[in-house]
Order: C-alpha cells, then sequence, then structure tokens
C-alpha cells in the first residue's frame, strides 16, 4: 500500500461530517489502495460529540484508516494534510441576511487560511462544502497567499447532481444516462443550472426533455431551491446528499472525470467567459486525477442562459465586495 493521506475534515462532528468521514475511510476518495488518515477539527463545545464519532470509527474497524486526530486547533487538524475538507460553518439564523451570514462566517476562513498556510502541505487541495462556500473559499485562499489560487475550490458538484436527478426524472431514464448539466456561479439561488450542453442517452437533453418551458422554469428553479424544499420537507438540512457530493468533488480532483465528460466546480476565475478575475465561480471542469482541473472552454450561451449567468456573477462580486476587508 502507499503512504497515508492525510485528510483534514472541519466540523467533523456535524450531520455532513458524521457522513462524511465513514466514506472517506472506506476509500472513496483516493481509492482501495491507499490508506488514510482523518485529521479532525471542531469547536471547543463539539470535541465531546467528536470523540464519540471517532470512537465509532475505531469500532468500524477500516482496513484503510490509519489514524484519526481529534482537535480544536486548526494548525492541528492542518498539519501535513493532503486534502482538507471545510465543512464547518455557522448556519444561517432565522432572519439573517446572506450578507450577515457571509460577515458571520467571515473570520473562521480568516484563520482557517492562515493555518492551512502555515502547516499543510504545498499542494494541498482545499475544498470548501461550508456555506456561503465561494466566498469562505474566497476568503480562505486569499488569506493564505503563499499557497496556488488553484489549490483551492468550492463546491457546487451538490447542485451538478440535484441537475443530473432532476433531468434524469422527466425523462424517466436513471442519472447514469444523463451527462454534462453545468451549474454556472454561485452555490445560491441565482446560480444558473444549464441543461444546453447536457445529453441524455447520448441526445440533447432538450431534444429528450421536449420541453423548453419546464428547463428554463421548474429545472432552475428546483434546483437552486432544493436545499430549502429538503429542510422543509425533513426538518434537517441536506447532509447525505451534500457529503456525497464533497467526496465526488475530491474524486474527481484525485481520480479525474470521466472520459468525454465534465463536473461543475467553483474555482478562482481566470477570465474565462468573462468573468472577472479572481471571484469563486462555478464553471463546467475537467480533472485530470493529479488535483489539477481544466475549465471547460467555448461553450456559447444563448440569450437566456447569457442574463442568468449576469446575474450570478454579480451576486458574486457584490460578496466579495462585502468581505473586501478580509482579503490579504
Amino acid at each position: 500500500m502507499s503512504e497515508p493521506k492525510r485528510v483534514a475534515v472541519t466540523g467533523a462532528a456535524g450531520q455532513i461530517g458524521y457522513s462524511l468521514l465513514p466514506r472517506i475511510a472506506a476509500g472513496e476518495i483516493f481509492g482501495p489502495e491507499t490508506p488514510v488518515i482523518l485529521q479532525c477539527l471542531e469547536i471547543p463545545p463539539a470535541l465531546g460529540a467528536l470523540k464519540g464519532v471517532a470512537m465509532e470509527m475505531d469500532d468500524c474497524a477500516f482496513p484503510l484508516l490509519r489514524g484519526v486526530v481529534c482537535t480544536d486547533d486548526p494548525k492541528e487538524a492542518f498539519k501535513d494534510a493532503d486534502l482538507a475538507l471545510l465543512v464547518g460553518s455557522k448556519p444561517r439564523g432565522k432572519g439573517m441576511e446572506r450578507a450577515d451570514l457571509i460577515r458571520e462566517n467571515g473570520p473562521i476562513f480568516v484563520s482557517q487560511g492562515q493555518a492551512l498556510q502555515a502547516v499543510a502541505k504545498s499542494d494541498v487541495r482545499v475544498v470548501v462544502v461550508g456555506n456561503p462556500c465561494n466566498t469562505n473559499c474566497l476568503i480562505a485562499m486569499h488569506n493564505a497567499p503563499e499557497l496556488p489560487k488553484r489549490n483551492f475550490s468550492a463546491m457546487t458538484q451538490l447542485d451538478h447532481n440535484r441537475a443530473l436527478a432532476q433531468l434524469a426524472g422527466r425523462a424517466k431514464v436513471h442519472s447514469s444516462h444523463v451527462r454534462n448539466p453545468i451549474i454556472w456561479g454561485n452555490h445560491s439561488n441565482t446560480q444558473f443550472p444549464d441543461w444546453n450542453f447536457a445529453t441524455i442517452g447520448g441526445k440533447p437533453a432538450q431534444e429528450v426533455i421536449g420541453d423548453v418551458e419546464w428547463l428554463r422554469g421548474d429545472f432552475i428553479s428546483t434546483v437552486q431551491e432544493r436545499g430549502k424544499a429538503i429542510i422543509e420537507a425533513r426538518g434537517l438540512s441536506s447532509a447525505m446528499s451534500a457529503a456525497n457530493a464533497a467526496l465526488d468533488h475530491a474524486r474527481c480532483l484525485f481520480k479525474g472525470t470521466p472520459e468525454g465528460s465534465w463536473t461543475s466546480m467553483a474555482v478562482c476565475s481566470d477570465g474565462s467567459y468573462g468573468v472577472p478575475e479572481g471571484i469563486m465561480c462555478s464553471f463546467p471542469v475537467t480533472c485530470r486525477g493529479d488535483g489539477s482541473y481544466e475549465i471547460v472552454q467555448d461553450l456559447k450561451f444563448d440569450d437566456f442562459g447569457k442574463a442568468k449567468f449576469e446575474i450570478t456573477v454579480n451576486e458574486l462580486l457584490g460578496e466579495r465586495e462585502t468581505v473586501a476587508d478580509l482579503l490579504k
């Protein structure tokens, strides 16, 4: 077997962490030949719960698990990390505006970015899951200026998976028959879930579904508002599907995207598609499996898509202004 990979997980005692940790330990990111060490970060009041999670991980007797670190110190959690999954963030409270949530979470990601730069491996890959993930990722990235910007990404894989499921359901096929939807922009209800380049059974999705009104209406709104709908139905947020998407995102980075397919990932804009450089915007990307990605180029928007994309990019620019003082 190869040397163990060190995976840092923040908010590790929470619902997403509880779904995420055993699947990492089972080899679902790096594969069945790569041992892992889990380095779990929590706030002090949750350390007792985290200890209980670690006890359960021991009781699972995972063949690949070489250790579990439980700590409230970011520098201990991120020490020599190959992958950091930044899951923990403050949830949106009743009556809280999105800008308030961004400001509440900002200092958390300032300190985590600083700790990552100080102690993580220079080629660490940082995946931000905790919301608002695009701007939390931007803050962490700016506070780790010695780490390459391409090491940072934020998760829109959950929205991508939701788009796959909605297209498959409408076409009455299994989701494995659907390829290449796109989530453009922000992980928020301004995101643009794009079906224009998706295929179902090898045919254009729009041709298979045959209902442009549904695609422009219910398809988009369902993907945008799916998290809210799950909270209303379940009484709790979508932890299981979020954990699954975090695994999918990390697996793409370290194992690659399938031939002929892309996924959606929020990455630091390089000016592609006219997006101002430096914001964390979701694009279609391909991954080679070495931790790197490439933004898919030369896709064309129609007027409808162009308008939707402009809305979500403008929101990201506004969020950057909101946290300007936290960006080094």
